[in-house]
């Protein structure tokens, strides 16, 4: 493939297909992330009370975990400045949390 042939590529963009169950969305209030050398998990959940599921599971590589956190600040930058400051949640779950 040529080098113009990549430059049109790249222009027309990514087409990326959503599934329905995925465009539904998942309620998160809580986040677990772990790490190994080569991935990351991140692991979303609703937890209410003392009982708790997981709704998301997400691995991704070190070097895309590290776009994902840019992306995030940057975007929680901009909302604060049309919305004005966030408050950080309350205090995360405290005391041992396992998987069932």
């Amino acid at each position: 493939m040529s080098a113009e042939e990549r430059d049109r590529q790249q222009k027309k963009g990514v087409k990326i297909k959503m599934p329905e169950e995925v465009a539904r969305g998942a309620y998160a209030n809580t986040m677990a992330v772990f790490h190994t050398r080569e991935e990351f998990v991140i692991d979303f959940m609703n937890v209410f009370l003392h009982t708790g599921v997981a709704t998301a599971r997400v691995i991704t590589s070190p070097g895309h975990m590290k776009r994902i956190i840019g992306a995030l600040q940057e975007n929680l930058r901009r909302y604060e400045e049309r919305f004005g400051s966030v408050e950080e949640a309350a205090p995360p779950v405290s005391g041992p949390m396992g998987y069932a």
